[in-house]
Formats: structure tokens, sequence, C-alpha cells
């Protein structure tokens, strides 16, 4: 019987190790996720265009193929690769986090530079004359998985980056990210899903609702969905340029270059105690505005450098026209 009890002791203490454990893993993969809220909301701004232009039967499937897609790069590629990195060559993590805090940075200061400088009308490369839809489909999920995979790479980048540096064991680590992949990836195409399927909603509310009120509020979703899908942009473009420029600057700073992070600190304590109230939302609100700031004249700066270098390099490399930003 004094076995029994002590084997159930034990058991008891293990259970209580590894739902300590859960609890540990849960905690740095929502601290991890929200550091990779830019990417995250840009992410899910630009995925719902990949289904524009086919039956509404086919728009919930090709969001889920790409879902899949999503999470296999994560969970098969990505991760394993962010394990090598930690335990091999953890100094890599810092210059790709910067890699790709200068991508978010081009992408972002990219959008706006085009708000003022639209494209230039061209060739869309969409084929002329009868085009088979369950090609067409593979292309646009093909497609919408290749830009995923740059943003779901600088995801778990930031991720990784975000967990402490000492006393972590792979197991863990292991489990963070896999937890932060699997709860992004659902939180992203979930989102997306609501988002293409919204305008149905609305006109079979307005069309079949049985009250006055139900069609009324059909007829507004309808109406709305246009705006909240620019305003979707507009967040996931400001997102992306303070992201980067955060990334960017705590990047320098790490790297031994803290001017531009010291100054930012400076201005924010400042700006908070000036204000007297609220002193934490100043002090973040002031660094974020600054962040942001380095993040659009940086991404600005990168625009020509890509254009007239990187993209002709590409186009050298691989015989193929770099895609249009």
């Amino acid at each position: 019987m004094s076995g029994l009890l002590a084997l159930l002791d034990d058991v008891a203490g293990i259970a209580k190790v590894a739902a300590a454990s859960v609890d540990d893993v849960v905690g740095q993969a929502a601290k991890a996720g929200a550091k990779a809220a830019g990417a995250v909301i840009d992410d899910a701004a630009v995925t719902p265009k990949y289904v524009q232009g086919f039956a509404p039967a086919r728009e919930l499937p090709i969001v889920g193929k790409i879902a899949l897609g999503s999470i296999r790069s994560k969970l098969l590629i990505l991760l394993p690769a962010a394990l090598l990195l930690t335990s091999f060559a953890p100094w890599l993590i810092v210059p790709l986090l910067m890699l790709g805090g200068s991508y978010l940075c081009f992408e972002g200061a990219e959008k706006v530079y085009h708000l003022f400088r639209p494209h230039a009308p061209h060739a869309d490369g969409t084929p002329r004359g009868p085009v088979n839809p369950q090609h067409l489909e593979r292309q646009k999920v093909a497609g919408a998985i290749k830009t995923d995979f740059i943003l779901s790479a600088e995801i778990m980048t930031i991720a990784l980056a975000a967990l402490p540096d000492e006393g972590q064991s792979i197991w863990i680590i292991a489990a963070v990210l896999a937890v932060v992949a699997i709860g992004i990836t659902v939180a992203v195409y979930g989102s997306v899903a609501l988002i293409v399927k919204a305008d149905d909603v609305g006109l079979w509310l307005a069309r079949e609702g049985s009250v006055g009120l139900t069609r009324a509020l059909g007829r507004g979703v309808v109406i709305i969905m246009p705006g909240f899908l620019k305003l979707l942009l507009i967040i996931g473009t400001a997102a992306m340029i303070w992201v980067g420029g955060s990334i960017v600057v705590h990047g320098l700073k790490d790297l031994g270059w803290s001017v531009a992070y010291d100054w930012i600190h400076h201005q924010a304590v400042a700006a908070a105690q000036a204000a007297g109230t609220a002193q934490g939302f100043v002090e973040w609100f002031v660094t974020a505005f600054f962040d942001g700031v380095v993040g659009l004249v940086y991404g600005l700066a990168l625009i020509p450098v890509v254009t007239w270098i990187i993209d002709p390099l590409i186009h050298a490399v691989t015989g193929n026209k770099a895609e249009a930003h």
C-alpha cells in the first residue's frame, strides 16, 4: 500500500511539472506571438486577394489549401531551421531578424510610396483567352503559399528572438514555436475565412432575413466590407513599418550601435514624464511612433536598392523576372 501511495505521489509530482511546463509554453507562446503582430496583420490583410475572381464555393477550399501550406512550412521547414539556429548558430538570429525587419520596412514603405506614385499600367501576366479554373487555382494557391513562407519565416524568427536566452530546453523551445505556428495560422486564416465570406453572409441576410432588422444588418455588412478591407490594409501597412523599424533599431543596439535606440528611449521617457498621466502608454506610443518613422525612412531608402540591384540579381540568377511588389 505504501508503495502504491509513493507511486501516486510521484505521478502527482510529474503531473505538476508537466502542468507548469504547459503553462510556461503557453505563456511564452503568447508573448512571442504578440511580437509578430505586424507580419500577422499584413498576412490577414493581403491573403483575401488570392480568392478574388473565383466562384464563392471555391473561396473557403482555397483558403484551406493556403492555410495547410502555411502550417506545413512552419512546422516542417521553419521550426527545424529555428532549432538548428538555436543549437549551432545563435549568433545568426539577430542578423536574420534584421533581414526580416528590413523586408517588413521595405514592403510597408513601398505600399506608402505607391499611394503617391501608383504603378504604371503594365501587363499583369494574366493569361488571355480560356483559362482552366483548376490550373488557375493551383497557381494562386502556390503564389499565396510562397508569399506566406516569407512572412512565416519572419514570424518564426521574431518568436524565436522573443524567447529567454538562458535555461531553455530545446523541447520547450520547439513546443513554444509549434504553439506559435499553429495559433497564428489558425488566427490568420480563420480571420481570412470570415472576411472573404462576410459579403456572402451579408447578401444572404439581406435577401433571406425574416425581419427588417436582419435584412438591414445584411445590407450594412455588404456596404462596410470594402471600407473595412481598406482599413485593414492601412493597419497592416502601419504595423509592418512599426514592427520592422522596431526590429531594426533593437537589432542595431544588439550589434553594438545603440544611438538610435538610446535617442528614441530618451524621447519616450521625456514625453512620459511631461505627460504626467498614463506614462506607460505615452512612453510606448512615442517609442512606436519613432520606430515607425525609422522603419518608413529605412524602407523608402531600400526601394531603389531592391528595384535596381536586388531584383535584377534575382532575374539574372533565376532567369525569371522578380515578382512585382
